[in-house]
């Protein structure tokens, strides 16, 4: 019957098996068995750098772009360049000092951006840049764009704020001032400091740039 047909294919299954679990790199010893998963580790080190030198050099020159202008009013044009591991290794001391330099900023980018939570550290960029702002009028449109962007429900890049945070935004940007999005951003601040932030300190990323060997010469500037 069916019950005895089932216990034939589960017998065959499992003799199967064993055949396949004693062939192959079982036979061959152990050492040889732990070469083909060193070897997809290998790999898979090598992949996860490779995208990170992607994303960091796309970073970076997004930095050297944005900076243009200043760049021609005084004549010079400024690279990004690998930081000593000295340097690197300073960012481990507080978050502000990782955020405050260019390099490092943009390296916590291509962190976040491969655990698909960068849209936290555009949105504190773009409050600072918000900040900055002079114009009423700029204010006032910069402010309606980093809510359609970020805050409201459904929206492409929506951080995870509370409820609350979020109608008191849709309330300030009617009239927009410096601090509407004060609040918003002490929280995201918060949760990268926390969260993120260690979580690149441990990381490959962070351990390649406090390496004295340079990753490659297309990742030290732009």
């Amino acid at each position: 019957g069916c019950g005895a047909a089932r216990r034939v294919r589960v017998g065959m299954q499992s003799a199967l098996l064993l055949v396949v679990r004693h062939s192959g790199p079982m036979e061959r010893g152990g050492r040889r068995r732990s070469e083909p998963e060193e070897a997809d580790k290998g790999r898979m080190k090598r992949t996860i750098i490779k995208d990170w030198k992607a994303r960091l050099s796309y970073f970076l020159q997004n930095s050297s772009n944005s900076n243009k202008r200043k760049s021609k009013k005084s004549g010079k044009h400024r690279n990004y360049f690998r930081p000593s591991p000295e340097e690197a290794q300073l960012w481990s001391e507080a978050f502000d000092e990782l955020l405050a330099n260019k390099y490092g900023l943009a390296a916590f980018r291509a962190f976040l951006k491969s655990e698909f939570c960068e849209e936290n550290i555009e949105f504190w960029l773009a409050c600072e840049d918000f900040k900055k702002t002079k114009s009423p009028q700029k204010l006032t449109s910069k402010a309606k764009k980093i809510y359609n962007d970020f805050i409201e429900k459904e929206a492409p890049k929506e951080i995870n704020i509370d409820f609350q945070t979020k109608n008191m935004i849709a309330q300030n940007i009617q009239e927009a001032t410096h601090t509407c999005f004060s609040a918003a951003q002490k929280r995201v601040y918060s949760l990268m400091e926390n969260n993120s932030y260690p979580r690149f300190l441990a990381s490959e990323f962070y351990q390649e740039l406090c390496k004295k060997t340079p990753i490659s010469r297309a990742a030290q500037g732009t």
